[in-house]
């Protein structure tokens, strides 16, 4: 009989849907909307986009219920692609996701935090360089990122329970602020100002800082609507991190189908009224380029006055803090369960005797470090967005394999709408991957060279 740790089932729906929700929510929803109406220049738009990559990531998440009540252990996606494909596929996958998708994300993340800190304490601001390497500047920002970091971590290694009550407390207190936020920006709503917003609203074009309208070709158009989604994908991604931990999950085959379906809903109706928010208190114009594309700060100024940026400032630090915590806990479960698949380090695929994988959360904790001072996640995070939803597809296009691969198969829960909302979804990623390939190819081949260059490292590790 073995005597090695095993994973605490403790997170309760509760606990899962926080996860969902808190890994959603970083800095995203308080600044791509400026990018995303640059591209589309109006009120309809902006909201048709947010919606349009709401309905995809609900359409995903239930059809991932099926995926994790099928296999609800360690490794969520990973597993999903390697039980429907091949070991390769899941490998290309796990690869993707340490080397850029999680990692750069939480350095991503981890900098907005100390951005935002820097209204406060101006100590922390990106222009103050600590050290100069000629080749790199260190700036305090980056090692304010970089403890935040190596602090969550740690809080992570001594055990689930330390994670879920950070997750949890953290993810409640950005659900009520942006909900205070919604309800103060609607009162303080300005009619003139909502009218005009609505006056040309469902006209596609470009807008110029002098609020010059820039009229699309149809073609182009569709280019204009998949670019501005990068910003709308990004802020909505992450949803899947519960299905990391199903080892850890009461009762996973019925609960993270269910925070699955509660998470993204709960976000998609929390990022739709922000967004009418910022529609009801600042000119269009003003969305599209507010200072350094801070929506949010440009509208609760508005909302509560001088104190609306310390307030703004505040919410963001507590959503950045909370939305890295759920990214640390749930990614070290994927570099565990590809350790004992013998593609990773050994030594990830243990538990400590905090019955957590102690070691794979120190290696991705200095992956995201190593992004915090390259300063290029913003770049690869933009590249990679066509990656992650490849990777959705292929997944979503694994219940059809699986479904005729093992028919008689235990499936407690089954994805809802089968088979057309999961044809739905995988036409509308392919629409949107064929136009971002089409008319923003820097936003693609960087995300699939990356991809592809964990061909060799496989076969290297197989050998």
């Amino acid at each position: 009989m073995s005597n090695a740790p095993s994973f605490r089932p403790s997170l309760k729906l509760l606990d899962a849907t926080m996860i969902v929700a808190g890994s959603m929510i970083g800095s995203g929803i308080f600044i791509v909307s400026a990018d995303i109406t640059r591209h589309t220049g109006s009120a309809g738009w902006l909201l048709l986009v947010w919606l349009i990559t709401g309905f995809m990531t609900l359409t995903a998440a239930l059809s991932y219920g099926e995926l994790s009540s099928m296999f609800p252990r360690a490794g969520g996606q990973y597993v999903y692609l390697k039980e429907a494909y091949n070991p390769m596929t899941a490998f290309l996958y796990g690869w993707s996701f340490f080397a850029v998708i999680q990692t750069a994300t939480i350095a991503a993340v981890g900098v907005a935090f100390a951005k935002f800190t820097a209204y406060l304490l101006p100590f922390f601001s990106e222009e103050h360089i600590l050290l100069d390497l000629g080749f790199m500047h260190i700036t305090a920002a980056q090692l304010l990122s970089i403890a935040v970091i190596l602090l969550l971590t740690y809080m992570n290694t001594r055990g689930i329970e330390g994670g879920k009550v950070i997750q949890t407390t953290f993810t409640l207190t950005k659900l009520v602020s942006l909900a205070g936020l919604i309800i103060f920006g609607l009162i303080a709503a300005k009619p003139d100002v909502w009218s005009a917003n609505w006056q040309h609203a469902w006209q596609l074009h470009a807008l110029t800082p002098e609020s010059t309208v820039i009229s699309y070709t149809t073609i182009a158009s569709f280019g204009a609507i998949a670019a501005a989604m990068v910003g709308s994908v990004f802020s909505s991604d992450s949803w899947h991190n519960v299905a990391f931990v199903a080892g850890e999950i009461r009762n996973p085959k019925r609960n993270i189908g269910l925070s699955l379906f509660l998470g993204t809903a709960i976000v998609t109706i929390i990022y739709l009224l922000t967004n009418i928010t910022y529609l009801a208190v600042l000119p269009i114009g003003e969305i599209a380029y507010a200072p350094k594309d801070r929506v949010a700060v440009a509208a609760s100024h508005i909302i509560f006055g001088h104190p609306g940026t310390i307030i703004i400032a505040l919410m963001i630090m507590i959503s950045t803090f909370g939305c890295n915590n759920g990214l640390i806990l749930a990614g070290a479960r994927v570099y565990y369960t590809m350790a004992n698949d013998g593609l990773f380090f050994k030594k990830a695929g243990q538990l400590n005797k905090a019955a957590v994988p102690s070691f794979a959360l120190w290696i991705q904790c200095l992956a995201a470090c190593i992004w915090c001072l390259s300063g290029k996640y913003g770049d690869l995070l933009d590249m990679i967005s066509f990656v992650v939803v490849a990777f959705y597809m292929l997944t979503i296009v694994g219940i059809f394999i699986l479904r005729r691969k093992r028919p008689d198969a235990e499936r407690p829960y089954k994805a809802f709408g089968y088979p057309l909302l999961p044809i739905l979804y995988i036409i509308m990623g392919l629409a949107f991957c064929g136009l971002l390939f089409v008319f923003k190819p820097h936003f693609t081949w960087p995300g699939l060279l990356i991809t592809l260059s964990g061909i060799p490292i496989y076969k290297w590790l197989k050998k």
